[in-house]
């Protein structure tokens, strides 16, 4: 009889550092937005800038200041998918899409995926990144 994988759920801590008032101690996150918060954080965090883990992060934050274009949209979404697959293990990536926004000099950002043990459906994270100076 083949085992089947079954999670007894995710739990992270909040980065926002705010306090439960019930008790006391700092606010965690829990299952899908345990796992939201993560695939977040790994986009946006750059190569290089975790101690200890040099490799974890991605190169998104230094494309933002490039022209918009398929030389650029290509390898940005390889990025995301690798960078996912290689430091993310609760999910299986479905589908990534990095939508120009020219006339705003952003990109806008879609990521599906599954949620490996966690009987949820299919989340999608959408977010908008952009240069934060000009």
């Amino acid at each position: 009889m083949p085992l089947n994988a079954v999670s007894i759920g995710f739990k992270d801590i909040s980065l926002s550092f705010l306090r439960n008032p019930v008790t006391n101690d700092i606010t965690s996150l829990r299952n899908e937005d345990a796992i939201k918060k993560s695939v977040f954080n790994l986009i946006r965090t750059q190569v290089g800038e975790r101690f200890f883990n040099s490799l974890l992060g991605s190169n998104v934050e230094g494309s933002l200041f490039e022209l918009a274009t398929d030389n650029l949209l290509d390898p940005l979404e390889i990025e995301i998918k690798n960078v996912i697959n290689n430091f993310e293990p609760r999910v299986i990536l479905r589908e990534v899409e990095v939508d120009p926004l020219p006339d705003r000099n952003t990109l806008n950002i879609s990521i599906s995926y599954d949620i490996v043990g966690l009987g949820a459906p299919t989340q999608t994270i959408n977010f908008v990144l952009q240069p934060t100076r000009y």
